[in-house]
């Protein structure tokens, strides 16, 4: 991994815009560079609802966290990419909302990304002021690399239930391999723990919008997966569901105000879901 992360540093292109900075821009962050605000405006000129959607992740995955430590006592987290947009304030990212909810002082969270910039910044911001959160270098499309990285393997404790976000689905463009992550996530957590999916779609997109935007990505993220509802869901087959099911990230237990996207759940652009993995 280590020498994986080296490799990464060194071929870091700021002139080429990456999902991961893409949705930081949106969301307000500052890990990102020119080009990645500049695909940002690009895509607010297509569809204006952009930046709203990147609001209505992070108002999804903030409340998956929540619930998953306060109900369910989950007191340990894997958020693979990217769990940690700048665009979330100070005192308000995932761990610490996690912190928060949770009766247990000692919840740790792992997050997982791929891009050096992300896991640099991550790790000067984050590490120095906790012992119980870790950011490391890793790629879910090396699966059974990242789940032997040291501390995956070391720093949560495998034999008991934890929680799998997994963000970054956007970049599992081969269906049979996309498969392959979630069965391995599902058959590697211990039994009673969790699995959380967020994936781009569509669905929602009126079809007079689509072919700029299918144009716009083309030129800026080639290759970014993009799957609709029938095909997230066959993801998850076999998966007990949590309610509400599989549904339009504003959707998943809306619980706060100036939800984003509330009005027009289709324009978040993301569904999102749950699992118990039994």
């Amino acid at each position: 991994m280590h020498d994986r992360a080296v490799r990464n540093l060194a071929k870091l292109d700021t002139t080429q815009a990456r999902i991961t900075r893409i949705f930081d821009a949106a969301a307000g962050g500052k890990n990102n560079f020119l080009a990645d605000k500049d695909t940002v405006r690009h895509f607010d000129q297509v569809t204006p609802a952009f930046t709203n959607a990147a609001r209505a992740v992070l108002q999804f995955l903030t409340r998956v966290v929540r619930h998953l430590a306060a109900v369910e006592g989950v007191d340990q987290f894997m958020i693979v990419g990217s769990g940690v947009p700048s665009g979330f304030s100070a005192g308000h990212r995932l761990h610490d909302i996690a912190r928060r909810a949770s009766a247990n002082p000692d919840l740790r969270v792992v997050y997982v990304e791929n891009d050096p910039m992300v896991v640099t910044m991550a790790q000067a911001t984050i590490e120095p002021f906790t012992d119980l959160v870790r950011v490391v270098d890793g790629d879910v499309r090396e699966i059974d690399e990242m789940l032997r990285e040291h501390v995956v393997q070391t720093f949560l404790d495998w034999d008991r239930p934890l929680a799998v976000l997994l963000l970054s689905t956007h970049s599992l463009g081969d269906d049979e391999y996309a498969h392959y992550v979630v069965k391995r996530l599902r058959h590697t957590a211990p039994a009673g723990s969790f699995l959380g999916l967020l994936h781009t779609t569509f669905d929602g997109i009126p079809a007079e919008l689509l072919p700029a935007i299918r144009a716009t990505l083309a030129m800026t993220l080639p290759g970014l997966a993009i799957r609709s509802r029938e095909e997230v869901a066959a993801l998850l087959e076999g998966l007990d569901l949590m309610p509400p099911g599989l549904v339009w990230v504003p959707q998943w237990r809306p619980d706060e105000r100036g939800l984003a996207c509330a009005d027009a759940p289709t324009s978040s652009g993301n569904y999102g879901a749950v699992a118990h993995i039994p």
